[in-house]
């Protein structure tokens, strides 16, 4: 059996993770299989190198961003390599330009465009397990590219659907995809499966356990794809295409602690307004999410929008310019957005009812409300989350007495 693994930074944080992880990549190789394992930089090790950067330059250009927090993967994978060395088994470590991992030339966000999968099939044909340096790629004009934080999951989800793996399993400090973030709902659930689809919904409303991209691209390949602990010996969630036949209302609640709300006020009510704004928005690459008009009144409107807080000062910029089009505007980080994924959403009438009732029931204030076929998000003050998520968990998931 071909297996893609592959493990977090927490995973192999210092020497006796290291150690650990090579002895479940060994306990896996020992039994016949072809072992392919992608690494994540150690712990902080990212983190640091950006701090680093900071202190010598106060505006790093992207490509040499690329260039030096790539280096925390290439040197888990070497030190992974001696590590696997030192208990007997053959390996070799690779980086994104060995395995031909051509992106686009987006530097600290790239998509990848092709795997040349020649050199990995030559390794494996040699016995050796493959290391492979996550997150990062390279672009046709030669540069280092990498593709966004929590890339390391796409790379391992690339690289099975390439050599069309038999599994491809994500290690991470947690042992599987959860109701809730089980640090903020005592209560909350570990999944035995869940659909891509639901996986995807959760991953970009701020379930930090998998890259939405990766999750995009089991499902585009249909790579079998299962989230488990490396530091525990627990079965896991297995994310695959289809849900159990009596699929639950609501498979899990997400928070995005990385939002702000911003409201525009007085508009002039006349055709071409709302373009005008979210035109002069995207131009300047502010991402929009929830959007909310108010009934006109006195010939203006108000607009609500939430942008990532990392875009505040492009967002005011843009308000800014655009100023006397409307008479004031504001910016509220204080807020985050609560949500629940599920495909019985969109066909139950009586999900969005039990939500707000969960919210009223814990005196939690909502302001803002945004629906699809799989999420119901609102937005709440941050001060209300834990209360909130746990009044909301308690009515889709009340605990079953024994």
């Amino acid at each position: 059996m071909l297996t893609v693994q592959k493990y977090g930074g927490s995973s192999v944080a210092d020497e006796k993770r290291i150690a650990n992880v090579a002895a479940r990549i060994a306990e896996c190789y020992n039994e016949g299989n072809q072992v392919i394992v992608i690494l994540s930089a150690q712990g902080d090790t990212t983190d640091n190198l950006i701090e680093l950067a900071s202190k010598v330059s106060s505006r790093p250009s992207a490509r040499e961003m690329d260039m030096l927090i790539s280096t925390g993967e290439q040197q888990s994978v070497a030190l992974m390599a001696l590590a696997l060395h030192e208990i007997g088994i053959p390996a070799v470590s690779l980086n994104a330009n060995q395995i031909g991992m051509l992106t686009t030339g987006v530097h600290r966000n790239a998509r990848i465009k092709s795997i040349s999968s020649e050199r990995i099939y030559k390794e494996l044909e040699n016995k050796n397990v493959v290391l492979i340096a996550g997150f990062q790629g390279y672009c046709e004009a030669g540069n280092i590219t990498t593709l966004g934080r929590g890339g390391s999951d796409t790379t391992a989800v690339a690289v099975a659907a390439a050599m069309t793996a038999d599994l491809c399993e994500i290690y991470t400090d947690v042992d599987g995809i959860y109701t809730a973030d089980p640090r903020l709902v005592d209560d909350a659930r570990k999944l035995e499966t869940i659909t891509y689809d639901e996986m995807l919904e959760m991953a970009s409303l701020g379930a930090n356990v998998l890259h939405n991209r990766s999750v995009e691209l089991a499902k585009n390949y249909a790579v079998r794809l299962v989230v488990r602990s490396s530091m525990t010996n627990a079965p896991g969630t297995l994310i695959k295409e289809e849900g159990s036949l009596e699929n639950t209302l609501v498979s899990g609640i997400t928070v995005d602690k990385n939002v702000a709300r911003v409201s525009v006020c007085e508009i002039v009510d006349k055709p071409g307004m709302a373009f005008k704004l979210f035109d002069s928005l995207a131009d300047n690459g502010v991402a929009v999410d929830m959007i909310l008009q108010s009934v006109g009144r006195d010939g203006t409107k108000d607009i609500s929008f939430t942008v990532a807080k990392g875009q505040r000062e492009k967002t005011l910029s843009v308000l800014e310019t655009r100023s006397f089009d409307f008479g004031y505007s504001s910016y509220d980080d204080s807020i985050v957005k609560l949500s629940i994924v599920g495909v019985g959403i969109a066909t139950n009438p009586k999900v969005a009812s039990q939500m707000f009732g969960a919210l009223y029931d814990a005196n939690v204030n909502i302001d803002m409300i945004s629906t699809s076929e799989m999420k119901l998000s609102v937005l709440i003050n941050e001060k209300d989350l834990v209360r909130g998520m746990n009044s909301v968990h308690e009515r889709f998931f009340k605990k079953v007495e024994a």
